[in-house]
């Protein structure tokens, strides 16, 4: 997949999680989530996991 598709699938993604993960990036990998939160304080949680990880984290909030 090209990046420009790469591109056009985060957008597409980013409008269907209103408050949440839609996506999580690490050097050569990436994976599209839908992980919705009930609360900001629940995503700001979540966003810590994963960069803990050392993932990029993409989400609404």
């Amino acid at each position: 997949m090209s990046k420009k598709e790469y591109q056009g699938l985060l957008e597409i993604a980013k409008e269907q999680v209103p408050l949440g993960i839609y996506a999580i990036e690490k050097k050569e990998y990436a994976e599209l989530r839908c992980d919705r939160c009930k609360s900001v304080t629940q995503l700001k949680e979540q966003k810590r996991m994963f960069r803990a990880q050392g993932f990029r984290v993409m989400a609404n909030g």
